[in-house]
């Protein structure tokens, strides 16, 4: 099977001191194994594959690394150790209302923000009717940005990154946001998605929402990736482990 995304003993170093200043050294010299004083890595080495068409969740307690490691391989952020390999282009449904344009009509930001990940303006004629059928925004298209419910901007959100014809989709808690009857819409719309042999990597705290769509899962704690199994398997020691504490 061919590699959608591999990931090879990766890490990447913040600093907890952000006055500080970093040394030539720092910035251009080799990496070393040590901790320098204010240093904090939320990911280190790290190492896992994912096939293309394979749908993985990634558990983990807060702050252990999870939406760290979503960005890397978004390419939002570079490692500092390893490699982030992938295969293909991304859909990222993270941190989705970011990028549009408050004083932007509705209409205005659906075109940027889907040239911004690739669009063509053809494409977005064609597919523009869908993207608005499904927020279920219609009556404000010509309306700002600014003047929305927090509710429809995830939906518009939702719907021009849900378009995107990316193999690869990554997915950081969206589904937590929305009313019922938008939530389930969008459920529909990842399971089209998975039928049509996209690749899911999925980061959440909802445990059914990864039963119902992931088959593998990773389980990052204190930076490490301490299991890689079946979803079922990560779940059961994720809860254990919580418990236990």
């Amino acid at each position: 099977m061919v590699e959608a995304i591999a990931v090879t003993d990766v890490g990447i170093r913040f600093r907890r001191n952000r006055g500080g200043r970093r040394s030539f050294k720092d910035l251009f010299g080799r990496s070393e194994r040590r901790v320098r004083p204010g240093e904090f890595w939320p990911l280190r080495d790290v190492s896992f594959s994912v096939q293309a068409g394979e749908a993985i969740g990634v558990v983990g307690r807060n702050g252990q690394g999870k939406s760290t490691l979503l960005k890397l391989v978004a390419g939002v952020v570079l490692p500092d150790e390893g490699r982030v390999q992938v295969n293909g282009g991304v859909a990222p449904l993270i941190e989705i209302t970011g990028g549009f344009v408050n004083d932007l009509t509705v209409r205005d930001n659906v075109y940027l923000t889907a040239g911004l990940h690739g669009m063509s303006k053809a494409e977005i004629d064609r597919r523009f009717s869908d993207i608005i059928d499904f927020a279920e925004i219609g009556d404000f298209i010509h309306t700002p940005y600014k003047h929305l419910s927090s509710g429809m901007k995830v939906r518009i959100a939702f719907a021009v990154i849900s378009q995107l014809e990316e193999p690869i989709i990554l997915v950081d808690e969206v589904l937590a946001v929305g009313d019922k009857s938008f939530k389930e819409k969008c459920y529909r719309r990842i399971d089209e998605l998975l039928a049509g042999g996209r690749t899911l990597f999925f980061v959440s705290h909802n445990e059914k929402d990864l039963r119902r769509f992931c088959t593998r899962g990773l389980y990052l704690d204190r930076g490490k990736l301490v299991l890689d199994a079946p979803i079922t398997e990560v779940l059961d020691r994720y809860n254990a482990d919580y418990n236990s504490r």
